[in-house]
């Protein structure tokens, strides 16, 4: 099995590991793997690398990073035969946790690299066209990735000072929601829609929600005071925000969001400007993904022996 290992260096934890790229090249000698390591250099840049993977005929792509490189790498084996391994490095790998893939890091690369290794197809979604495989968000959801982009140390420490920066300049606004016979007009802190069941870290945002069942999860939360945001951050760590007066949940396939203008949404963390309205679409078991024996996902869903075909980048 030929195999491509990227790895983002700027990404979550890597930052802190300038050893990691040595230390994947003795995994790949020591397990004398048929693969090759490359290293991002900039936005964008994973996804070009997990295609020119594919016309080198590699049916296993190994993504080394946060959400964002996961994003980037997975773009490209949309509907294809290759599988994604993931090897969580971010902080917060909500795809990762939810499909129980292991944290640390030789697990997830023995994991990623096992050509018996359980392969599953997963849901995906896009969101305007931009594919997102976790989540995508708008309003209080976007402004904190946009603000936690910019920051050059991550993890759970700095995400909860973002988000009281955040919440104590946040501002809300009408949304209406259209989904498949009902719509929805709220006056929203923020939007999520989920194919997994959380953010990362254990922020479980859609209880319930699955990667294989054809369907996205919408979580639209309106406005919270200072006096009862501590409550409803102890129901998202304690997997009960759907009990939450404030909370409101719908599940499809599809999706539109009319704000009213133009404004930031995120796509597995990553910000993007766009429309008014966003339409959000779920993709049925358009991605392989190389998953644990205890994934949540249903055994229907496994692809152990493919017809592989050689793929090509699209123009």
């Amino acid at each position: 099995m030929k195999m491509c290992f990227i790895l983002n260096p700027r990404s979550g934890h890597n930052v802190r590991r300038p050893w990691l790229a040595e230390f994947i090249r003795e995994f790949i000698a020591a397990r004398a793997l048929d693969a090759e390591l490359f290293t991002t250099e900039g936005p964008r840049h994973a996804t070009e690398l997990a295609r020119a993977a594919l016309t080198l005929g590699c049916t296993r792509v190994i993504a080394i990073g946060g959400d964002g490189t996961m994003n980037e790498i997975a773009q490209a084996l949309l509907h294809t035969p290759a599988a994604l391994g993931l090897v969580p490095c971010g902080s917060g790998n909500g795809l990762a946790l939810h499909l129980r893939i292991p944290t640390r890091l030789r697990d997830a690369l023995r994991l990623a690299t096992d050509d018996s290794a359980r392969v599953a197809a997963i849901d995906t979604g896009t969101a305007n066209g931009r594919p997102f495989f976790n989540a995508m968000g708008c309003g209080f959801d976007a402004e904190i990735s946009r603000r936690f982009n910019r920051l050059t140390r991550r993890g759970l420490a700095a995400y909860a000072r973002i988000g009281f920066s955040a919440f104590r300049a946040r501002r809300s606004e009408w949304t209406i929601i259209h989904g498949v016979g009902r719509t929805e007009a709220l006056h929203t802190l923020l939007v999520t829609v989920a194919n997994s069941d959380q953010y990362g870290n254990g922020a479980l945002i859609a209880p319930g929600a699955r990667v294989d069942d054809g369907q996205l999860d919408l979580v639209a939360v309106r406005p919270v005071s200072f006096t009862s945001a501590p409550s409803l951050v102890a129901r998202l760590f304690l997997g009960k925000i759907s009990s939450s007066p404030g909370v409101f949940r719908l599940r499809g396939a599809r999706f539109l969001i009319e704000r009213a203008g133009p404004g930031l949404i995120h796509t597995d963390g990553e910000t993007h400007e766009t429309g008014a309205l966003v339409e959000i679409k779920a993709h049925p078991r358009s991605l392989r993904l190389v998953v644990p024996p205890n994934a949540r996902i249903r055994a229907e869903a496994d692809v152990r022996a493919p017809q592989l075909q050689p793929v090509f980048p699209q123009p």
